[in-house]
Order: C-alpha cells, then structure tokens, then sequence
C-alpha cells in the first residue's frame, strides 16, 4: 500500500506538469486564426465586461500568467502576451475569467482569498508539528499538525471550482466574442483542461497525504 501511495505522490504531480508542458508548447506554436495576441484577447473581454480599471501587463518567465486582485492586474506571460497562439488567447481568457469572477464575488473565489493567509501559515507550520509529534510519539502536536495541514488542503480543494469556473468562462468568451474559430474550440479546451490537470493532481496529493497522517494519528492513539 505504500508503495502505490508514493508512486501516486510522485508521478501524479510530475505527469500533470509534463501533460501541461507539453500541450501548451504544442499549442503555443499554432497561431490563432483572427490573429488577436493574449494581450489583446485580455483586453478585449474585460472592455465587454466594463472591467476599464484592470490592466493587461506583461510577465517574466513560462506559465507565469496570473490575475492579481489587489492591484487588479492580469499579468501574461511575455510569449502569450505579444504573440498570436491557440495556447496564449486560451491562458489570456482564463485570467481574465479571474478578473470577471472577482468583479462579480464569486463565492469559491472569495472563500480562496480569504484562505490565502491561512494557508501560507499552515503550509510552513504543519510538517514541523507533525514530524515533532511522529519524532516525539506525541498525538497532541501531531493532531496540532494535522489540522494546520488541513487547513492547507481545504485551500487546494476551494482552488479546483475557481479554475475550473474560470475555464469555463474563458470559453464562453472566446467563443460568444468570435476570438477563436469553431475548428479552434477543441485546441483550446486542450490547453485549460491540460493547465487544470495540475490543480487536480495538487489537491489529489493533499488530500492523501491528510489521510496517511490521520492514519498515523489513528494507530498512535489506540496505542496509548
């Protein structure tokens, strides 16, 4: 049984982030029909939807693209920014699906952004009481541990609605609004369902890692 649970571990997260790499690469080098760079899809679908006050800026670095809600900022990789691809209008609308769901208070992105200090806490806490508690055969710093890993897991469970809502209307848009052509449609699911393999495989280990631990916490318990 340990033996599968550390294969799935493993090669969950590595097949999800090589799928990823892969399709966006190979789509990356299609270009889309109506000639429209990321830049320009961006700004396009947020003018539709009276979002003037979010900038469209460029960013350092491979799938670096993100929508920042404090500074309400969609921020594109510089390959999806000023070119013209399959890969880069399909990253282009999902952020902006970011910027539509945080104009209209989303309610798994609003729950997410309030998790987001929670998490961070969590994340660098919890291995140092879990290990103290397994080291120390102590249940009280392990449960410690576990519910701080939780909090953490709850965070990537909450992620997995908002990316894949932001998909959806990422389709919705390009589609509704002529940015891409109908033979154009199934190229770009395969980027965001590519890209959305990634959350999935992070919750997916989250979660049973949670499990293996309460595992743990359950024999040490009964042991007492």
């Amino acid at each position: 049984m340990y033996i599968i649970y550390f294969l799935i571990i493993l090669i969950l997260p590595i097949y999800a982030q090589i799928k990823v790499k892969r399709t966006y690469n190979k789509f990356s080098d299609v270009a889309a029909a109506k000639g429209m760079t990321g830049a320009q899809v961006a700004r396009m679908i947020l003018d539709q939807h009276g979002l003037f006050d979010v900038r469209v800026v460029p960013t350092q670095g491979v799938l670096s693209d993100h929508y920042n809600p404090a500074t309400k900022t969609v921020a594109l990789s510089e390959a999806n920014y000023y070119n013209s691809s399959i890969a880069g209008t399909a990253v282009a609308a999902h952020e902006v699906g970011h910027a539509i769901q945080h104009k209209e208070a989303y309610s798994f992105l609003t729950l997410r952004s309030k998790l987001v200090p929670v998490a961070n806490i969590s994340s660098n806490a919890s291995w140092i009481f879990v290990l103290i508690g397994i080291f120390a055969s102590s249940t009280g710093f392990l449960l410690l541990g576990i519910l701080l890993l939780a909090a953490g897991v709850l965070f990537q469970i909450v992620t997995l609605p908002v990316e894949f809502d932001a998909s959806k209307r990422a389709m919705n848009e390009v589609v509704q609004l002529g940015i891409i052509s109908n033979n154009e449609e199934r190229s770009a699911k395969k980027v965001l369902n590519a890209a959305a393999m990634t959350y999935v495989a992070a919750a997916a280990v989250a979660v049973l890692e949670l499990l293996r631990l309460i595992l743990i916490y359950t024999n040490m318990s009964s042991d007492d």
